[in-house]
């Protein structure tokens, strides 16, 4: 007899079922081998040798010749090892049997070698490297080392990150790590079964006291199930990790939690609600702040979106430009009355006085195309999608569909290995065919475009390097002998600031609160010493270069060419408000893509280049939205492929060719619903998009 939860025939010990260990993030619930993140970092054969032509003794374990260790001893034992099983070392890797390569990758088991006095087992060179990558202290060889691994699922949970044990425990046949792994909407199903008088799932099963637990578990669920289905993410899974959430999902998700509390007389500021949202998508987040109003709260939106600027109460418009030229409230009123106002630019965009132009006819591209065969990633169910080259492609649907699966971890991540030997792995897929048509692949995305403040706009689009070599071919420059290096913020010893490293802000640590920031009381943000900032260029020093707006600096350098042609493709992607110097930290989204953009868009086109953008109107107004369709559009009329990842109608009528992805998110999605020009997606009666699109054009 045993108190405890024991199998007397297998020995196997449960400990009592209690909350902690149906967690993930304690160590009594977590799987122990990956520590409950369901996923392990594991060393990549193809990583670690990546030119197979080398031998071992050339430096063929690319690792060993990055990594500051014993590289000799490590070739000594390997020689040990590989003249005991006939292998080479002065063989190319190519040209060794597969079978004794994995001898020497994976180790030889509990064979006894005497190696420097010591008697040991070979481990093999993967697990060598992944021994080092445990025990290492050192940051730079840890970061170095992941370089050559790659995410894969953990194979004791099978992604589930908790302890078989746990996962033993079902309800209805389910256990807790089945249950999250459902879209949110197939959940609420799940527990009004087990609710149900009607059904025999369980209430057969169940003790009183037990029906009556899962009564109260079962209503407090749904509660807040329901709520993330009124802001449209019926279609997330539970266990999706926050990581992989886009900024408008997460928003939304804080948005759910709110309606739950039923507060009242609160104001609740959103910024840009509407991101990544598909307009039926959208429709229902309105009717989610709507409900927010009218149980007594106040809601201020900051949107470009116009179905949320119309179903809005009272509207400021701000304006007349952006950055300094901004700043007053060209119009107040609600949407009608704003229509009215000629100084506004929404208002003339909104009462249709001012319009993005569908156009006369669509291109045809070039006759040749990019074939994705048989997409399996995710939600997608073997998908096959043809992508006409030399022309602007849209891909479409409502949230979760599929669209980012299909182009950016499938088409994008498969290109980038093709072209520049990435080192990532695509979704799931048969095959890309037509590939031999394009010679480069650009993927602009909108992850930040630097991490640190040193990293600017002016850095990344490379302006600054030409500003540098201007300001040292200024006589003062010379006469003091000046180099390009003396006017960088980052080369120690050259002319910035010692007190800050070049950064204009010292961190003041709080111990236990976030770090402070404050302006360098030395250089007063300025980033430079003194002497360097005595040189200047029509009046001006290089401070105060990075102090200008885009749009400042372009009328400024107007007779510098290679200064002033980059200055103005960041125009034309809508830029000219952000400052030069402006720390990549407070960009947003869409802005850090932007510059990307503008980066790729200043370096010469082939012709034969594929674009691929996510999204790319992410924060921008009407006249914004329809100056970047002017610049996708010139890159296409040169022969090159625009495919975006978009919600916006205007971006979507005038495109060449539109992908709809659905018939809906998550599960539920995952096929290409309808495809041709945008006429004929408003006659494809299964798309969602096609009916929002069906009045612009008409």
């Amino acid at each position: 007899f045993s108190q405890s939860f024991m199998c007397a025939n297998c020995g196997i010990n449960l400990p009592k079922p209690e909350p902690r260990l149906f967690s993930f993030n304690s160590p009594y619930g977590a799987c122990p081998e990956c520590t409950g993140l369901g996923e392990k970092l594991v060393l990549e054969a193809d990583l670690v040798i990546p030119n197979r032509r080398l031998t071992f003794a050339e430096g063929a374990v690319r690792p060993w010749t990055r990594i500051a260790g014993n590289q000799t001893s490590y070739l000594r034992l390997l020689q040990m090892v590989g003249k005991k099983h006939k292998i080479s070392m002065d063989m190319p890797v190519e040209k060794i049997p597969q079978a004794k390569l994995d001898i020497l990758m994976n180790g030889t088991g509990d064979e006894i070698y005497t190696f420097e006095s010591q008697e040991i087992t070979y481990p093999g060179i993967l697990k060598q490297l992944e021994q080092k990558y445990r025990e290492t202290d050192s940051e730079y060889v840890r970061s170095e080392l992941e370089g050559y691994m790659r995410r894969t699922i953990c194979p004791s949970c099978e992604g589930k990150r908790l302890q078989k044990s746990v996962l033993a425990v079902t309800i209805a046949g389910k256990s807790i790590a089945d249950v999250v792994n459902m879209p949110v909407e197939d959940v609420g199903a799940f527990f009004e079964q087990l609710v149900s008088k009607s059904t025999k799932l369980l209430v057969d099963t169940l003790t009183s006291d037990e029906q009556l637990v899962v009564g109260r578990v079962a209503k407090e669920v749904n509660t807040r199930l329901g709520q993330l289905i009124e802001v449209g993410l019926g279609y997330l899974t539970l266990d999706r990790s926050a990581m992989t959430l886009s900024g408008g999902e997460s928003q939304r998700v804080r948005l759910a939690t709110q309606l739950g509390t039923q507060l009242s007389g609160v104001i609740y500021i959103l910024d840009e609600p509407s991101i990544g949202l598909h307009p039926r998508d959208n429709d229902r987040l309105i009717d989610t702040i709507k409900q927010l109003r009218d149980n007594g709260n106040s809601v201020i939106v900051v949107e470009h979106d116009e179905a949320m600027i119309l179903a809005a109460d009272y509207v400021f418009d701000v304006g007349p430009g952006a950055g300094e030229y901004g700043g007053e409230i060209i119009a107040e009123g609600t949407a009608a009355q704003i229509k009215k106002i000629k100084e506004s630019l929404t208002g003339q965009y909104l009462s249709g006085k001012k319009t993005i132009a569908v156009p006369k006819k669509y291109r045809k591209g070039n006759g040749k195309k990019l074939t994705i065969v048989g997409a399996n990633a995710f939600n997608l169910k073997n998908v096959d999608v043809e992508i006409p080259l030399g022309t602007l492609v849209c891909v479409t649907g409502v949230s979760g569909s599929g669209k980012s699966t299909l182009i950016l971890d499938i088409l994008g991540k498969a290109l980038s290995r093709k072209f520049y030997r990435a080192k990532v792995y695509p979704g799931e897929h048969k095959a890309i065919k037509g590939v031999e048509q394009i010679d480069k692949v650009v993927a602009v995305d909108q992850s930040p475009i630097g991490r640190t403040p040193r990293s600017n706009p002016a850095t990344y689009t490379g302006v600054f390097t030409a500003i540098r070599d201007l300001f040292t071919a200024v006589p003062e420059a010379k006469l003091r002998n000046f180099d390009a290096g003396k006017f960088s913020f980052n080369v120690k010893g050259g002319g910035r600031c010692e007190v800050c490293s070049g950064d204009g802000m010292r961190r003041i640590e709080m111990q236990f609160m976030p770090d402070v920031y404050v302006e360098c009381t030395e250089c007063h943000g300025t980033r430079y010493n003194p002497e360097v900032l005595e040189v200047h260029y029509k009046l001006k020093n290089i401070a105060d270069v990075l102090s200008m707006t885009v749009e400042e600096a372009r009328r400024f350098f107007a007779d510098q060419s290679a200064i002033f042609d980059k200055l103005n493709v960041l125009h034309e992607v809508g830029l000219g408000y952000i400052k030069l110097g402006q720390p990549a930290t407070t960009l947003s989204g869409g802005e850090a893509q932007r510059v990307k953009l503008a980066t790729e868009l200043s370096r010469r086109a082939t012709g034969r280049t594929l674009y691929i953008l996510d999204e790319p109107t992410t924060g921008l107004h009407f006249e914004d939205i329809k100056r970047l369709l002017l610049v996708l559009h010139q890159l296409v009329d040169k022969g090159n492929t625009v495919v975006i990842i978009e919600h916006n109608l205007d971006v979507i009528k005038g495109a060449d060719w539109v992908i709809d992805m659905g018939p809906d998110g998550g599960m539920k999605g995952g096929k290409v619903v309808a495809e041709g020009t945008p006429k004929d997606i408003v006659k494809a009666k299964a798309s969602v998009t096609g009916q929002y699109l069906k009045s612009l054009l008409n």
